[in-house]
């Protein structure tokens, strides 16, 4: 088994993304398998930025291929927000509910539908390579929360031509369409092909 260090600590996106790599002979580790784990700062003003900045701190620090990413939701009658902002958007240090609350806030006066997409950028890194990738799953937003096994935003999430929200999907069922199971599939085929050039 190949060890990758997934730099992150969301439990959440930990459960998916080791879904993704199970059956190709990858051993994911999270920062919480992790002794003195650095703090992280997302500074970047894109997905890809703070992917990257993620990747890199934590490359340097252990020294194992590394992959990261970073995602968040657009909304288009918010020019795109929250975006890069989507874990704070409501405040530093905020609930995934306190954010739900602040977005509804912000959706209440304007006209429905509130079309919306979820965004991925997933990167890997290595001593050789730097690869990238991008998932995206489009939707709109509906105002009351729906389900239970999801995270973030996905309670008032409807995808395209689903009836049920991304909280309300099984990991399976959202891993058939989420924008982090697309970023990240389209990755491990980079990085597989990456392994055969060695």
């Amino acid at each position: 088994m190949k060890k990758l260090i997934f730099a992150s600590g969301n439990k959440g996106k930990v459960e998916e993304v080791k879904k993704i790599f199970e059956n190709d002979k990858y051993e994911i580790i999270s920062l919480h398998d992790l002794d003195n784990a650095p703090e992280i700062v997302e500074d970047g003003d894109t997905f890809e930025a703070n992917a990257r900045i993620k990747a890199e701190i934590i490359f340097n620090k252990f020294g194992l291929p590394t992959i990261a990413d970073d995602s968040g939701l657009a909304v288009e009658q918010l020019d795109g927000a929250p975006g890069v902002y989507s874990a704070r958007y409501a405040f530093e240090g905020c609930t995934y509910d306190d954010n739900n609350k602040k977005l509804l806030t912000e959706l209440k006066n304007l006209p429905e539908p509130h079309i919306a997409k979820f965004v991925c950028c997933a990167v890997y890194l290595d001593e050789k390579n730097y690869l990238s990738s991008i998932g995206e799953v489009h939707g709109k937003i509906i105002k009351e929360r729906r389900g239970t096994m999801g995270f973030g935003y996905d309670p008032i999430f409807l995808p395209d031509n689903f009836e049920k929200t991304l909280a309300e999907l099984n990991l399976e069922e959202k891993n058939s369409i989420s924008h982090r199971s697309v970023a990240f599939n389209k990755l491990k085929k980079q990085i597989l092909v990456a392994e055969r050039k060695r």
